[in-house]
């Protein structure tokens, strides 16, 4: 059903692109938009290492979240900084590419917890997390993406 990656010396391990979900912050989710045109955005999220599944926040309204009632089968990329060896120019970028599910985390409180480690990545104050969910959790949804296929590659510039 889903396509392999055609240059498999390239492929990433599984520990390597758990790394990559875990450790970086921000990814493109794309969904099928309005007329049919892809719709990409940057987004921040968090991965859940126990279930595999990927978490983002929202407001309530917007492109993103009419398509996504519309069709929930969606992309979601996530790159590395990469690194250059020593003495070249070109970047060695490692990609994370999953495909699946997304759909709403129902219950409040879940998604408040969800929206809280996702705020982790980023801050450690508690006290701003807090006034944070507290200020716009009633007006916040929480994404869950449910993987059916994941890809990662490391890809040279050269």
């Amino acid at each position: 059903m889903f396509r392999q990656l055609t240059r498999k010396k390239q492929s990433l391990p599984t520990f390597r692109i758990v790394e990559i979900l875990k450790k970086e912050k921000r990814g493109v989710l794309s969904v099928l938009g309005d007329n049919g045109y892809p719709y990409g955005l940057p987004v921040n999220f968090w991965y859940n290492e126990e279930n595999g599944r990927l978490y983002f926040h929202s407001g309530k309204k917007g492109h993103k979240n009419d398509a996504i009632a519309v069709n929930n089968k969606v992309s979601f990329c996530v790159m590395d900084e990469g690194y250059r060896n020593e003495g070249e120019w070109a970047l060695n970028i490692s990609s994370v590419i999953i495909f699946g599910k997304i759909q709403i985390v129902e219950s409040f409180e879940e998604a408040m917890k969800i929206c809280r480690k996702l705020s982790l990545k980023f801050t450690s104050d508690s006290e701003y997390i807090d006034s944070e969910i507290q200020k716009c959790g009633n007006a916040t949804v929480c994404y869950e993406l449910i993987p059916e296929h994941i890809t990662g590659k490391l890809v040279n510039e050269s």
